[in-house]
């Protein structure tokens, strides 16, 4: 089951990220984030195929090479090599944090107080600014810390990993696919854990009481995947900035001389 339609992040805007963009979303019952990657990387060789000829295609001047089977590495084994510590070493991972200038604490915007960061999402951030850059790909890296990773089945035998990937092509994050986390009483667990502390006007601070009522109907094993057309879009016409591939991109305002 399959759709292609317009989503909205707000995340800012940048070179690759518009905050309206199309995305191709699925799930396939009785798959998982293995059968994901399968699907993923057999979906884009073959736009590769009939667009390019050729499995070598040139993007921003380095060429990148879709010819499979592409590269597939684990999340921690990519942040032990490029930041250095193990991301299960919470010390290490402040101490980097620090000696990267990534900030400690947040500030909670209700009550105007500082908030000392988790260690997964230092974790997060650090690989942002070690990792991502280092990840010419393409290249599937799996198995993501869990608590980034509300709607995902966990790792059997390691309840700290969830079952993801993200397919990451020129330092781009291009798709992401999980297997779906389909215990309800787990799932609910992990939607009130993210939800605390949130005010309703999150806007995303719900309880999907409809969710959590379907799955405890019954929901089959299955494997969801995501992938960003427009960045797709990008690699494939050579397009140095995803506003190039979008008919009405939302642009900065313009400055007045």
């Amino acid at each position: 089951m399959y759709e292609i339609g317009r989503v909205f992040r707000n995340e800012g805007i940048s070179r690759k990220h518009n905050p309206e963009f199309t995305m191709m979303e699925l799930y396939q019952a009785y798959g998982d984030y293995q059968t994901m990657m399968e699907l993923t990387e057999g979906l884009i060789v073959a736009c590769v195929d009939a667009l390019a000829g050729t499995r070598r295609i040139t993007y921003s001047g380095r060429e990148i090479d879709f010819s499979p089977p592409w590269q597939r590495a684990s999340y921690a084994e990519l942040f032990q090599r490029h930041v250095g510590v193990s991301m299960d070493d919470a010390d290490a991972v402040r101490d980097r944090a620090v000696a990267a200038r990534i900030p400690l604490e947040i500030k909670d915007e209700a009550t105007g107080q500082r908030i000392t960061k988790e260690h997964d999402v230092l974790v997060h951030e650090l690989f942002e600014h070690f990792v991502e850059d280092q990840l010419h790909g393409p290249i599937f890296v799996y198995d993501s810390p869990a608590a980034l990773c509300p709607l995902t089945k966990r790792k059997r035998g390691n309840p700290n990993i969830a079952e993801r990937f993200e397919l990451y092509i020129h330092s781009m994050e291009l798709a992401n696919a999980y297997t779906e986390l389909n215990d309800p009483i787990t799932q609910e667990q992990t939607f009130r854990r993210q939800l605390a502390g949130l005010t309703e006007e999150e806007s995303m601070a719900k309880m999907d009481e409809d969710f959590i009522r379907a799955l405890r109907h019954g929901m089959p094993p299955a494997g969801g995947l995501g992938i960003g057309i427009d960045r797709l879009c990008m690699l494939l016409t050579d397009a140095a900035s995803i506003g190039d591939v979008i008919l009405f991109p939302l642009l900065r305002p313009e400055k007045k001389e």
